[in-house]
């Protein structure tokens, strides 16, 4: 599949999914937009990508929680492009205390990570949507997860410090309900909109939870980021062309 000079907008760019969909966009033909809340995060990459793909990359800086930063990254990379053809929702704000068992989360850290991570893919699928109307056409992919379909599986954090955070499967589970309402909303604009939900991807992980994991899936198990660049790809492409409101899972059967 070919992206024929697409213009793409990947939030959350300078992060580990991030950075294999801006490379895996660039070796198909698209034009990649790395944008992040501290690019700085990812400066060997950018000066990498800057270089082997001079005029087909451009990063920014753009804090998905902020319309300014927002409609500033919009009107920059049109202005620059000539247009935007698509958007991937894929940020993961955070704050500080993410990731602590149920027991252990506040009420104010809760409301926090939902603010961020929902309000934050809200607030560009409605600057983007926006947009994409003026220009009927456009296409948003936001980035879901296995836990927004399923409970989780707490057997594979077994004598290991990992959990599923009670926060993550809330929004994962709005962004997928989100995604199907943008859809919907966006339909007779020639906007799509899809979701794609990826299972766990392999970053380090203690051993023990990598074979408790794989357990559960078919042939491969936990996956590499360019597994499910693969697929980014397929929904960015005109060969998805009449799928909207859709949650495509990506996950070796873990959720079967």
């Amino acid at each position: 599949m070919t992206l024929d000079n697409k213009v793409i907008v990947v939030t959350g760019g300078a992060g580990l999914l991030g950075k294999a969909f801006i490379k895996e966009i660039l070796t198909c033909g698209g034009i990649a937009i790395l944008t992040d809340i501290k690019i700085s995060l990812a400066k060997d990459f950018i000066d990498e990508m800057k270089a082997e793909y001079p005029d087909s990359f451009y990063a920014s800086n753009m804090d998905i929680t902020n319309k300014n930063s927002i409609v500033s990254v919009i009107k920059n990379v049109s202005d620059k492009y000539g247009a935007i053809d698509c958007l991937v929702n894929n940020a993961y704000p955070k704050n500080k205390n993410y990731g602590k068992h149920v027991e252990d989360v506040s009420y104010k850290d809760f409301s926090a990570d939902l603010a961020a991570h929902v309000g934050g893919y809200f607030l560009t699928s409605q600057q983007f949507g926006i947009f994409f109307k003026k220009n009927n056409s456009g296409n948003i992919i936001n980035m879901g997860s296995i836990y927004g379909t399923l409970p989780p599986r707490f057997e594979i954090y077994r004598n290991t410090k990992m959990t599923t955070p009670i926060e993550y499967v809330a929004i994962k589970a709005a962004i997928i309900q989100m995604t199907k309402y943008f859809a919907q909303y966006f339909k007779k604009d020639k906007i799509r909109v899809n979701c794609l939900s990826p299972g766990g991807i392999k970053d380090n992980q203690p051993k023990s939870f990598i074979s408790a994991y794989n357990s559960f899936c078919s042939k491969k198990g936990m996956l590499n980021p360019s597994d499910v660049a693969s697929t980014l790809i397929f929904l960015i492409s005109d060969s998805s062309s009449f799928i909207t409101g859709q949650n495509l899972i990506v996950d070796d059967g873990f959720t079967l």
